[in-house]
Order: structure tokens, then C-alpha cells, then sequence
């Protein structure tokens, strides 16, 4: 039997929890593993002096495949995001966000069944940024006011947003192969074309454009602000949704919320020669080692993980076992209860194993 070889980054807080409860139900699905352990966050940190080493980024570009549980990132100060870091790092250029219902989950709605797909590298987060005052930002303001004739005021931090026709084509051509491979019927290219019309406007003439190359797939574009309206009102009207950087983070989050939180949120980043597969919520450090965090967002990950392998029975019955666990609602953490403070609530672990026990 085929043995796959994996980068698994254990994380940090209750990341160590998940990974090691995600790993197991992964391993009961029958598929053969060879995990490549290597540490990276916050404890990685003080003892190496940067929370991202050089090992973990070849670890994944030899393996090709690697799965991350929760890693945290301090506001406001601190290191930047080793999840940012990692994208530009693999080139990982589309952020993939499923974003299902499942009975048992408290929500407003039933039966959603939405994608994300998010370019992952440009926009406002390509972190091309100058600081208040500095004297690249003021030289830039009177670079800008020469070329443009508008007036930005000194006292301004700028934030640039490229949007290229190459970024644009790669992530839209993903999501037209991701709805076709995945028997979906429409993509939405979300946008704010009416205003930002050389970014914004850019994004959508190429959508357009790679929309033709798909006949068999129904397109459309929405206004990103008549977009969230939408979905509140009628999210069951919508598939696949493509979406530049910002935009996709934001909307990503909104969905989640439909469908009852990040907790049952799985996330994806792949590129052309990678993949890295997360759960989409937090680290978590209050509960760090009380066996208490909901495992099944990181489990959702680890099934589009083996999707992703080819091993789509695996994902299936992994899913399906996750998704009767959660109805019955008996062996679930506490934020699946009813009433959160539930006795009866069940550990990281002990969902793991319930879920395990699903699949024999």
C-alpha cells in the first residue's frame, strides 16, 4: 500500500491537541502515512529566534503536502503571521474554504453548501506598506500627487493594492477547475469594480475573460458589499465564490458564521508545487492542555487533505463519521452542546475517538 509522506506541524496552545486527535483519525481511515514532525510558532520562537525555521519551509517543499494545526500570532506586535509568511514563501496562491452545513451544529441556516476561493498573494495583503512619515511614505505622496493631482494628506500610512492580469488568471482558472472537478454549477467573481475600477476592474475583465473558457459553468460577478448583503438574505443562491485577498478573508469568516463558526470552518492554501491544509480558527492559548477545543475543523481539513491525495473514499468516510458524531451529538465538545456547559461535553480526544469508532 501506497505510503504518503507528510509534513505535520503540531503548532501552538491547543495546537499540539488538535494535530495529535486530527492525525489519529486520519491514520483510522486505513491510508498509510510517514509524517515529517516539524515545530514552528510561539515556542519555536524563543528557542530557534524565529517562529518559521528554514526546516519547515523545505520540509513542505520536499513533501509537497503538509497539514498545520493553530499556531498564534500576537496583535500588534511580535513576529508577522507564519501563515502569511508561508503562502508567500510555497507560492501558495489559492486559499480554499469550504463552508458546509452539518446537522447537530448550532446556526440561522440549513443546508449551506458554499466555497471560498481566495487569491492568497496579492491585494492589500501583499504587505507593500510605508509607514507615517517616513521618508519613503512622504516621498511617495509627492510622487502620487504628481501623477494623479490628487492631494493625500502627510499624516497618512499608505497600503498598496496590486491586482495583476497573471495572479488573477490562476486564481480564477483555479476556481472554474475546482467547481468542474467538483460537480459545481456556478462561480461568483466577488469585486468593487464600481470604484476601484484599475484593481477591482482588472479582477473582473480577466474573470470574464477565463469565464469563457468554461462553458459548461454558469458565471456571474457580484459587488462585494451587495455580496455579504446576499448571502445573509439568501446564501443558498450561491456556489463558488473567487475573490481578491482582503475581500476573500473577510467573506470567508462571514460564511463560516452561516454555517456555525470556525470551528467547523476547514481551510486549504495550495500553489502549483504545494499544499497546506489548516483549520481556519485561532490557537487558542487559554485552553492550552485542557483537552477542551473543538477538534473538527482541523478532522474537515485533514478530509480535504486526502481529497487532495486522490484518496476521496477515505475523505468520504472520514467525513461522513465526523458529520454522524456531530447529529448525534452525544460524544461533542462543548461550543456542539446545546448548553455549553454541559457536563457531559466530551474532551478533544474523546470526540477523536468517537469519531474513530464512526469509521469501523
Amino acid at each position: 500500500m501506497k505510503s504518503y509522506r507528510i509534513t505535520l506541524i503540531p503548532g501552538d496552545g491547543v495546537g499540539p491537541e488538535l494535530a495529535e486527535t486530527t492525525r489519529a483519525c486520519l491514520e483510522a481511515t486505513g491510508v498509510k502515512f510517514d509524517w515529517d514532525i516539524q515545530t514552528a510558532g510561539l515556542d519555536v520562537m524563543e528557542s530557534e529566534g524565529t517562529p518559521l525555521p528554514e526546516r519547515v519551509v523545505e520540509s513542505i517543499r520536499r513533501n509537497k503536502v503538509a497539514i498545520k494545526a493553530p499556531i498564534t500570532t500576537p496583535v500588534g506586535k511580535g513576529f508577522r503571521s507564519v501563515n502569511v509568511a508561508l503562502r508567500k514563501e510555497l507560492d501558495l496562491y489559492a486559499c480554499l474554504r469550504p463552508c458546509k452545513s452539518y446537522d447537530g451544529v448550532r446556526s440561522r441556516y440549513k443546508d449551506i453548501d458554499l466555497v471560498i476561493v481566495r487569491e492568497n498573494t496579492e491585494d492589500l495583503y501583499a504587505g507593500i506598506e510605508f509607514q507615517k512619515g517616513t521618508a519613503e511614505a512622504l516621498q511617495l505622496l509627492k510622487e502620487i500627487d504628481r501623477l494623479s493631482a490628487r492631494k493625500i494628506r502627510e499624516d497618512s500610512g499608505i497600503s498598496i493594492k496590486p491586482i495583476s492580469v497573471a495572479g488573477t488568471e490562476r486564481i480564477v482558472k483555479f476556481a472554474f477547475d475546482y467547481a468542474r472537478q467538483n460537480k459545481r454549477k456556478k462561480v461568483t467573481a466577488v469585486h468593487k469594480a464600481n470604484i476601484m475600477k484599475f484593481s477591482d476592474g482588472l479582477f473582473l475583465e480577466v474573470s470574464r475573460e477565463v469565464a469563457k473558457q468554461y462553458p459548461d459553468i454558469e458565471f456571474e460577478d457580484r459587488i462585494v458589499d451587495n455580496m455579504c448583503m446576499q448571502l445573509v438574505q439568501k446564501p443558498e443562491a450561491y456556489d463558488v465564490l473567487v475573490l481578491p485577498n482582503l475581500y476573500g478573508d473577510i467573506l470567508s469568516d462571514l460564511c463560516a458564521g452561516l454555517v456555525g463558526g470556525l470551528g467547523v470552518a476547514p481551510g486549504a492554501n495550495i500553489g502549483t508545487s504545494g499544499a497546506l491544509f489548516e483549520a481556519t480558527h485561532g490557537s487558542a492559548p487559554k485552553y492550552k492542555g485542557l483537552n477542551k477545543v473543538n477538534p473538527t475543523a482541523m478532522i474537515l481539513s485533514g478530509v480535504l487533505m486526502l481529497k487532495h491525495l486522490g484518496e476521496t473514499q477515505a475523505a468520504e468516510r472520514l467525513e461522513k463519521a465526523v458529520s454522524d458524531v456531530i447529529r448525534e451529538g452525544r460524544e461533542v465538545t462543548y461550543d456542539l452542546k446545546t448548553d455549553r456547559s454541559d457536563p457531559s461535553a466530551a474532551g478533544t480526544r474523546e470526540m477523536g475517538q468517537a469519531i474513530i469508532r464512526k469509521m469501523k
